[in-house]
């Protein structure tokens, strides 16, 4: 993996990728943050990436199948490092965005994904705030998935008996019951107090379902 930017973003999204087993370059302007990580990444070079194609062209680049943009306070080095692995031919760029007119001029130059952290977190953070829902995860423009825990109305019945498609438009993927491990739901699935469960759904109605007493 090729990640370009080791700041907040770009070098938590680095680690993480070598947490998981992937091999992975680091290039950043900064000697500062490549010396912060010369000893959690395969391998960390200092370069001005916005500048010179060759001088990505000679360090690899092209080699990759996958790369991550992760400068974002200079916006014109994201786009025009964007813009030289597009054309270097890597076939997967994801690039982090401030603004959505930053990520619009990305995605013209070739990112293949952007990405809005701060905005995503925004929003994830919303939705946590003040109520039951313990995680959140949008999987399309108006579909999610909510972890939260049961609501007490409906504890002691089955999913069959609570007809959650046809009540509330939902369906429980899978159910941690107090104490235990997460399992697959069933029809025959009984809710309890302390259960914790997630719900897939349209993002709207997932969430009433979470605001369930």
């Amino acid at each position: 993996m090729l990640v370009i930017g080791l700041g907040r973003f770009g070098g938590a999204v680095a680690v993480e990728l070598e947490n998981i087993g992937f091999e992975v370059l680091g290039m950043d302007v900064h000697h500062g943050r490549v010396q912060a990580h010369a000893d959690a990444l395969t391998q960390v070079v200092e370069a001005d990436t916005s500048q010179n194609i060759e001088a990505l062209r000679q360090l690899g680049a092209a080699d990759f199948e996958h790369a991550i943009v992760g400068i974002g306070t200079d916006i014109e080095a994201s786009i025009l490092t964007t813009s030289a692995l597009n054309d270097l031919g890597i076939p997967n760029i994801w690039a982090k965005a401030v603004t959505t007119s930053h990520g619009r001029i990305l995605e013209r130059v070739g990112a293949h994904h952007v990405v809005y952290p701060e905005h995503d977190m925004g929003r994830r953070v919303a939705r946590l705030v003040g109520g039951r829902v313990i995680d959140w995860f949008r999987l399309d423009e108006d579909f999610a998935m909510v972890e939260t825990t049961a609501p007490s109305e409906l504890f002691g019945r089955t999913l069959s008996e609570i007809g959650l498609r046809a009540n509330y438009d939902v369906t429980v993927v899978c159910v941690k019951p107090l104490g235990q491990t997460f399992t697959y739901a069933t029809a025959d699935t009984v809710l309890g107090e302390g259960d914790v469960l997630v719900v897939a759904g349209a993002t709207r109605k997932a969430e009433a379902f979470a605001t369930l007493t």
